[in-house]
């Protein structure tokens, strides 16, 4: 039983570290203009650039409706 209370407090933790980091990582949009537009490398930048900023998006929206929810709390 003492077994599974630490498992489930490792993988939490794991995952939250997880969480984190990638939320910092999402911050930063890279410049896709330094490759030609037919370049497979502009089209990997700007699908990543895309996902990252529908993190950053997705991440401002939460924290706007988490800050609701407390004041309807308080």
């Amino acid at each position: 039983m003492k077994k599974m209370k630490k498992i489930k407090k490792i993988l939490l933790s794991i995952i939250i570290t997880n969480i984190l980091t990638l939320s910092s990582y999402a911050a930063d949009l890279k410049d896709c203009s330094v490759h030609s537009k037919l370049n497979p490398k502009y089209f990997a930048c700007k699908a990543a650039n895309f996902a990252k900023d529908s993190a950053n998006y997705q991440n401002k929206e939460w924290t706007k409706e988490k800050d609701k929810l407390k004041k309807i709390k308080d």
